[in-house]
């Protein structure tokens, strides 16, 4: 099954570096803020500088704790839970987070300033530390979700913008792909001389194929299409290519369940079957192509598989470009409304792709 791909890469080198430095910058702000908390601390008490050695063990009580609480809600609670919509569990886990840098805090103040101080002998002092501690962690830890928040809506109009851009290229190199030279001429060549043998059934396959270049000359253009036409137009080109034998059985078509309304991007399935004929063998033999189009409520399901015998320059191109094409334009189209199976024993290839589909 494809993987959707993870928005975090459609950020470039040089994105990245501006995420470097939003968090430079976030936490240079945090330490120029208590660098001024502890500025007015020092005036009201009367101080004029705080001892070198009592500044570390401050910086390390109000900074480590919330670099525990920043990240962890950064990287674990925001995709988690955050992204999936889970909110009464990134509230339970947040207050976890948040209970356990408070408890880290306390654990520092008591390693630096030792378990005779006050505050760890007035039970009230100790609470009013550790709910601090806590607010400070939960605000961090909101700061977090707010900075991942944004860096990930960024990387989304990124991703948008460059699958527009590789629709257009991919558009493109359908058009050019849509229909094989090779099918064309042979089957235009076919028709020409059936025309001597049987007239009547020259000019039926003419009409198919007219009906086939009509059909991606002016269906396709549309993002989708009615589904009981991208069927017709399987149908006529299985016919076009059973010409070519003199075994019309070798290709099985099935189709189960009714089409009624139901849309699909058109030539959705075309490379699969198209990779079908330019690989198959034994075209002598029944079935050696087996299309099943399966289509229950919104959902369906196609499978193609092909007998092939395995030599030289073969199995290597049954993952090209017309399966590359096709996997980048099912991710664009169906980004979460897919399912693409291949498998591939060395005699029999398979392909079973599952879609969620829409009604017009």
């Amino acid at each position: 099954m494809l993987r959707k791909r993870k928005k975090d890469e459609a950020l470039s080198g040089t994105e990245r570096m501006i995420v470097v430095f939003i968090h430079g910058g976030y936490w240079l702000l945090y330490l120029l803020l208590l660098a001024v908390i502890f500025s007015v601390a020092q005036i009201q008490t009367g101080k004029s500088s705080l001892a070198l050695r009592s500044l570390f063990p401050l910086l390390a009580l109000f900074v480590v704790p919330n670099l525990i609480s920043f990240y962890a809600f950064y990287l674990l609670l925001f995709p988690k839970f955050l992204v999936r919509r889970k909110v009464f569990a990134l509230i339970i886990s947040g207050a976890a987070v948040c209970l356990a840098a408070a408890l880290s805090g306390v654990f520092l103040s008591l390693f630096f300033f030792g378990f005779e101080q006050t505050i760890f002998t007035d039970a009230r002092e100790f609470a009013a530390l550790a709910a601090s501690l806590f607010t400070i962690a939960a605000i961090h830890g909101g700061a977090a979700l707010v900075i991942r928040g944004f860096i990930t809506w960024y990387a989304e109009i990124k991703l948008k913008e460059e699958l527009a851009r590789k629709n257009f290229e991919m558009e493109l190199a359908l058009v050019k792909s849509q229909i094989n030279p090779h099918f064309l001429f042979n089957t235009i060549n076919n028709i020409d001389v059936l025309i001597t043998k049987d007239a009547r059934l020259a000019s039926a396959y003419l009409n198919k194929l007219s009906d086939i270049l009509r059909y991606m000359v002016y269906e396709t253009g549309s993002q989708k299409i009615a589904l009981s036409a991208e069927l017709d137009y399987i149908e006529k080109y299985l016919e076009l290519q059973k010409i070519r034998t003199a075994n019309p059985d070798y290709v099985k078509f099935q189709i189960s369940g009714a089409a009624g309304s139901l849309t699909v991007a058109p030539l959705i399935f075309f490379p699969f079957i198209e990779n079908a004929f330019k690989h198959t063998e034994n075209r002598k033999n029944s079935t050696t192509i087996r299309i099943k189009i399966s289509i229950d409520k919104d959902k369906l399901v196609f499978e193609c598989e092909n007998s092939y015998q395995m030599g030289a320059n073969k199995r290597q191109d049954f993952g090209g470009a017309g399966n590359d094409l096709a996997k980048k334009r099912l991710m664009l189209t169906y980004p979460e409304n897919h399912a693409l199976e291949i498998n591939d024993d060395g005699a029999i290839y398979k392909v079973k792709l599952t879609l969620t589909v829409e009604r017009d």
